[in-house]
């Protein structure tokens, strides 16, 4: 056995600060003995040479002699400290003086020496300290760099998560909207579409913010009951849509009978099968793309497994390891024609991993691909089984899931589009729902009149006064009303922090109806003795398309709508019919001018609540003047007519 070799030197960059060249020469002498550093030495002669190359370079000590010339180092050290110099400075002294030495200590030097100890134990001592010192400091502002580039990095993704959602919350709201309604029939392919693309959107994002999540070891798994077999149909279905675009044979096979109930995290399992089952139809070019499911026992343990054949490129063997790698994308390993975040499969691979699973890959290349993957599905022992039968979740029809609920629940956020449409939600539930834009508003609410208020839903981040300060003032006021947070955080532990500081739950953004509609039943009265009397309107509007979309929108709202298309129609109705709850109307009528009809009817229905559909903006002034108490500008949108019921 050979001996251990000797440890190499240490470079260090020191600046000696002397007028006296003998002294200088002397000073290095002793410094190129000390055993455990090789230095790099610079000489300065003069306090201002000092100063200057301090400033401008980097040094891991000073040694600064106290007398230069008709100057002393103080005013040396005593500008260094100025300045925020860092480097570690040690006083030499011609002699000893307690004075001195207390006056260059608190000056900001590091150390004192008298010249004569030059090359003694202490003078090695002191260099040591001093370097050390060094080393202790910039391992400290790096420690404090990369915690700021933390902070920094969870601020970016914060705010990108928030302005992502928004929009995202808009367009994947209102398209399951529409697929409620009877007259989106026909488009109901081209919504289903709208509604899984906005998904996957919203999916890119999460890939960015789990990623983030996993390495800081913050993510949270969500584990609940999953209907396996309607579960499959929904995550294959679109997936066999892709395989057959490229020309491919596509098929999903259960080699046994499957427990109809698993419990996971049924977002995290979905995006793993889609992330592994889209890169093998994206890297297959002819032939065939088969997912295989079954269960296996594993020690103690019956695992769920997956398995992804393809027939595509495949990969080479040193290449596998790589594709599991964050930013090594697939294309960079087997091709360069297909684009990608290469994200997918690292976090696949790591989400595998915290559900009690993981992933293996075999491959040859030019020949194929099997990608195998298991997780822990739960306890499933006992669990009834059957062969898979791909039932599919219905997209439409889902309004038999709603509940019919009374009480009156305060929306707070700031984005006025999210507020009208969780607004819109809550009033499908029969629930009635105030408005509020930021926490300020909703202090102010309460100190002046709560409104009978049964459940607040609170967005977090809102200008003025954000969520967690507003709920702080309420409960310092005493005000036990439930309140839900509203965020597109999701966090490990931020549902503990946000319940321990007063939130009654949490709704994630963007919200989703079964979401909304669990939370709204757990704190709201049901409405069985609460049967609301449906209001009725007429609506006024000679172009029959437009007709027909304003029917459309109010009878989604929950309105009973008469349709006419001229003023004696309108006058006409009143006189058979005069209990209407409202009347919208179009000013440009060809039969009587919109001004006269009003004045009309008035004096058919005097306290008729009259509404004005205008292609131009009216002032209050008009409004009075015509005798109407609300105007909407045309085109009318859902939300227009649902802030117009509320508003009434």
């Amino acid at each position: 056995m050979t001996a251990p070799e000797q440890a190499l030197p240490k470079a260090a960059r020191l600046l000696l600060v002397e007028d006296d060249e003998d002294d200088y020469i002397l000073t290095s002498g002793y410094l190129q003995e000390l055993p455990s550093y090789c230095f790099e030495i610079v000489w300065a002669d003069s306090p201002q040479q000092a100063l200057t190359r301090l400033s401008e370079e980097s040094f891991d000590i000073c040694l600064l002699d106290f007398q230069l010339g008709a100057e002393n180092g103080l005013s040396v050290l005593t500008q260094a400290q100025q300045q925020g110099l860092s480097t570690p400075i040690i006083m030499l002294t011609g002699q000893a003086d307690d004075a001195l030495d207390l006056a260059a200590l608190q000056a900001g030097a590091t150390d004192f020496l008298v010249k004569h100890e030059l090359g003694s134990p202490r003078f090695q001592r002191a260099i040591r300290y001093a370097l050390a010192r060094k080393e202790i400091e910039q391992e400290r502002v790096e420690r404090l760099k990369a915690e700021d580039g933390s902070r920094a990095k969870d601020r970016f993704l914060a705010h990108l998560s928030h302005e992502i959602r928004t929009p995202l919350t808009s367009i994947l709201g209102y398209t399951e909207l529409l697929l409620e309604s009877d007259y989106a029939e026909q488009a109901e392919t081209e919504l289903g579409i709208i509604l899984s693309n906005g998904k996957h959107l919203l999916s890119l994002l999460n890939d960015v913010l789990d990623l983030s999540k996993l390495s800081a070891n913050r993510l949270e798994l969500k584990i609940a009951p999953v209907h396996l077999d309607s579960f499959i149909a929904d995550v294959f279905s679109l997936l066999k849509i892709m395989a057959l675009d490229k020309g491919l044979s596509f098929s999903v096979v259960g080699l046994q009978a499957l427990p109809l109930i698993i419990h996971t995290d049924a977002t995290r399992l979905r995006q793993v099968l889609i992330n592994i089952t889209y890169n093998a139809i994206k890297f297959t070019e002819q032939g065939s793309v088969q997912v295989e499911v079954w269960t296996e026992q594993n020690n103690h343990q019956e695992l769920l497994h997956f398995s992804v054949t393809d027939t595509g490129v495949g990969i080479a063997d040193d290449q596998i390891e790589r594709i599991f790698q964050p930013f090594e994308q697939l294309q960079d390993v087997v091709t360069r024609t297909e684009g990608g975040a290469g994200l997918g499969l690292a976090i696949s691979a790591e989400l595998v991993a915290h559900m009690g699973g993981e992933i293996q890959v075999a491959s040859e290349l030019n020949v194929g691909s099997k990608f195998t993957l298991s997780i822990n599905p739960g306890d499933i022992k006992d669990s009834e089984r059957a062969e898979l039968r791909f039932e599919r979740s219905p997209l439409r029809n889902r309004q038999t899931l709603k509940p019919c609920l009374h009480g009156k629940v305060l929306v707070v956020d700031d984005i006025d589009e999210i507020r009208r449409l969780t607004g819109h939600l809550i009033q499908s539930t029969g629930a009635e729902v105030a408005y509020a834009s930021n926490g300020q508003e909703v202090v102010t609410l309460f100190e002046q009149n709560p409104q009978d208020i049964d459940l607040v839903l609170m967005d977090l981040h809102m200008p003025v006064l954000d969520g967690r300060s507003a709920l702080k003032q309420l409960r310092r006021q005493g005000w036990a009303v439930p309140v839900v947070a509203v965020t597109a955080a999701t966090q490990k532990g931020l549902h503990r922090q946000l319940t321990e500081l007063g939130f009654n739950d949490i709704l994630p953004k963007p919200i989703n109806k079964p979401s909304l509609y669990r939370a709204l039943a757990q704190y709201l009265r049901p409405a069985e003795a609460f049967a609301p009397v449906q209001k009725k309107v007429l609506l006024v509007e000679d172009d029959p398309d437009t007709r027909l979309l304003m029917d459309m929108l109010l009878t989604d709202l929950g309105l009973s709508v008469d349709c006419v298309g001229s003023a004696l129609d309108c006058l006409q109705k009143l006189e058979a019919d005069s209990e209407y709850d409202g009347l919208l109307m179009d000013m440009g009528l060809p039969d009587m001018p919109g001004a006269k009809l009003i004045k009309l009817v008035h004096s058919v229905c005097p306290a008729l609540p009259i509404c004005i559909v205008s292609g131009s903006e009216l002032t209050t002034e008009q409004l009075t003047e015509y005798g109407a108490q609300a105007y909407l500008l045309k085109p009318v949108s859902r939300d227009d007519l649902a802030s117009l019921l509320n508003k009434f």
